[in-house]
């Protein structure tokens, strides 16, 4: 019974690689502690169980490690060192199984517990021998009870969860960008945060369970359903936050889907600048008042601004939307003026005029501006922003500062809006999904929920 346990489970897994089945499993690629490096050269991992490791190119089980035992693996010019139990063998790729618990990566935690996996994991070298990629292989339910407790507070209560769990479902089967091709996302913010077993809560997987399935769709297409932290009462169309993957065009194609959405119907368009500021300088009643991120505010003094300027300019006029380019060791000068020159729907600046007395310099897109002005070495939270120059009796400036609202790029759904209509306006989740997402008209973009 055993052998026929672990032969099926390896042949579910190893089904799995193929496209047919790209619905129902997802491939993670698993970073270090600080949620940055992909490519790895060693790692230990076992399982709470007995686990079997098999060569990916034959299908065969090579070796079996007892429960708890570790099952260690080296990158190497020749291929992958797996040693297990002091016997050493050479592969190229490797799957590892744990039919009765789960696995997990040594010295690796994720809220400050053991990271342990339902699934398996794959270890893919690197097509030039640079390293090996950790992939865990896991259907397409069990990775949402691990993201949806870690994107989003469970006490925002379960309709919001719910919510949650299908943005969340959506954004795995269709991710914006898929950057390596071995895996689909990351378990980082740079896909969505996935901290597997030891984070999964109760409620986040009621939320999962009870949605099973359900997916947002407009014609007939599952959405991209991007989402962020907090919105900051109105939030932007996706043309005028991100640029296109591939052309790198800004602002990009639109999304009929991921338009810009205010909170109350009374919310004027925030595309002028005296409408941005009275927003942004106020707390004006909306879906995300709870956040604490829905009103902030930034300074620097002038010279002290002009110092991180010099640092941040050459780093992102990389990305090429820092124009003219400034490069390091260039001089600056002395900030003369600072303008949002287009703002989005939502107030957000979507291009920014740096003047010095050197030159003048145009930043464009929402997170390059947000990397160009940070403060103590972090980026803004946002940009929806406004600039006030505080200048001296003889017209320099001499302080910088920014108020701004919210927190995340502001396209789709506002979690900490979703917790507000979840707990505070008790709506169920299709109409939160259907708030967020919806088209120039009006009309929900994502009526087509299904099953």
């Amino acid at each position: 019974m055993r052998i026929k346990i672990i032969i099926a489970v390896l042949l579910f897994v190893l089904n799995c690689l193929s496209p047919v089945f790209a619905d129902s499993v997802v491939r993670v690629g698993l970073t270090d502690n600080k949620f940055q490096n992909v490519l790895k050269q060693q790692i230990t991992v076992y399982g709470t169980a007995e686990c079997e490791i098999c060569d990916k190119e034959t299908r065969k089980i090579i070796a079996s490690a007892p429960e708890n035992s570790e099952i260690n693996i080296k990158n190497t010019a020749n291929g992958l060192e797996v040693s297990v139990k002091g016997r050493n063998q050479t592969l190229r790729d490797v799957v590892i199984i744990c039919p009765r618990g789960v696995l997990g990566v040594k010295d690796l935690t994720r809220k400050g517990k053991p990271a342990l996996y339902h699934g398996a994991f794959e270890v893919v070298q690197h097509p030039e021998s640079k390293g090996f990629y950790l992939v865990n292989l896991i259907e397409v339910q069990e990775y949402l009870k691990g993201v949806v407790p870690n994107e989003m507070p469970v006490r925002f209560g379960l309709e919001a969860l719910k919510a949650q769990a299908v943005a969340a479902r959506n954004y795995v089967l269709t991710p914006r960008t898929q950057a390596y091709k071995e895996f689909n996302v990351v378990d980082s913010v740079a896909s969505q945060v996935y901290y597997g077993v030891n984070t999964e809560d109760d409620l986040a997987t009621r939320a999962v369970m009870e949605t099973d399935g359900i997916v947002a769709l407009y014609n007939n297409e599952p959405i991209l359903a991007l989402y962020s932290s907090t919105a900051g009462g109105y939030t932007e169309s996706y043309s005028y936050a991100f640029s296109d993957p591939l052309t790198k065009m800004f602002p990009s194609i639109s999304k009929p889907y991921l338009v810009a959405v205010p909170d109350k119907s009374e919310f004027q368009p925030l595309n002028e600048e005296d409408k941005a500021k009275e927003f942004y300088e106020a707390k004006v009643p909306s879906f995300d008042i709870e956040s604490p991120y829905y009103r902030w505010q930034k300074e620097w003094m002038a010279v002290e601004l002009e110092n991180v300027l010099k640092t941040t300019l050459p780093a992102q006029s990389k990305t090429g939307f820092v124009h003219p380019v400034f490069r390091e060791g260039e001089t600056l000068g002395r900030i003369k003026d600072i303008k949002v020159m287009r703002r989005g729907a939502s107030g957000k600046a979507i291009e920014v005029e740096l003047m010095t007395d050197r030159g003048c310099y145009r930043i464009a897109k929402e997170l390059v501006i947000r990397r160009v002005f940070q403060k103590d070495g972090v980026s803004l939270p946002s940009a929806n922003i406004v600039f006030e120059n505080k200048k001296d009796n003889y017209g320099n400036i001499t302080d910088v500062v920014i108020k701004g609202g919210g927190f995340g790029h502001g396209v789709g759904m506002s979690q900490y809006g979703a917790g507000y209509m979840s707990t505070k306006l008790k709506q169920p989740y299709y109409n939160i999904l259907r708030h967020y997402y919806r088209n120039k008209s009006g009309y929900d973009a994502c009526n087509c929920i299904w099953r």
